[in-house]
């Protein structure tokens, strides 16, 4: 299946949030959409090993690197080694791909995220924020799942040691009212897909898209 039209990813700058698979989403997006797509970061990501990467590039260099290629990944080093923003204006980027992609978020590979306040950098010329949920995160602690727990506690008045359930996940993102659609990732089973369906109740109440799904599996659904 294609993900990209459940999604309704528009040309321009999207901005991708959350925990439990963004850096696959945006790969795999890539893979799907048409024209120039270029994958970047206003935090940090990681290389991809199949796709360019352009490091500290001048909008000329993104040019010449999209004569070749059609998908293109551009970072600039910071002094600890991490790949960070480009450095170029996201109005410019968008001028030179159909599609840019940015990475805005970091969660430390779990598979839920609550977010401070210098949390997430969506870049203000975003047309659409989409929020990655990671399944698997649901049935444990917060304190084990949840990036930020004590963040997530306080939106939700729950404790460290609760459960995590659907009901208590979707609480948090009404709470935090970041993105316009979410992506509930990793929705391998009978079970997954229950909570997927309740949270998409409760998240659809706002008008946000709701689509869960298994990157893995490629299979996709538009709640």
């Amino acid at each position: 299946m294609v993900l990209y039209p459940i999604l309704n990813i528009q040309k321009g700058v999207t901005a991708v949030i959350g925990s439990g698979g963004k850096s696959t989403l945006l790969h795999t997006l890539a893979g799907e959409l048409s024209g120039r797509v270029l994958l970047c970061t206003s935090t940090h990501f990681l290389a991809y090993d199949d796709l360019p990467l352009l490091t500290d590039p001048t909008a000329d260099d993104l040019r010449r690197a999209f004569a070749e290629h059609r998908v293109v990944c551009a970072a600039r080093c910071s002094p600890e080694g991490k790949l960070v923003d480009c450095g170029l204006p996201y109005e410019q980027l968008a001028e030179l791909a159909d599609y840019v992609l940015v990475e805005a978020d970091g969660s430390r590979r779990l598979p839920l995220k609550a977010h401070a306040g210098h949390e997430p950098v969506i870049p203000p010329c975003s047309r659409q924020v989409v929020c990655v949920v990671g399944l698997s995160g649901l049935h444990g602690a917060v304190q084990e799942t949840v990036h930020r727990p004590e963040i997530f506690c306080r939106l939700t008045g729950c404790r460290p040691e609760d459960e995590v359930t659907a009901e208590l996940a979707a609480k948090g993102l009404l709470a935090e009212h970041l993105a316009d659609t979410f992506f509930l990732n990793q929705a391998e089973s009978d079970l997954a897909l229950q909570d997927a369906e309740i949270m998409a109740s409760l998240l659809k109440k706002q008008g946000w898209r709701v689509v869960a799904g298994s990157q893995w599996e490629r299979i996709y659904h538009a709640l």
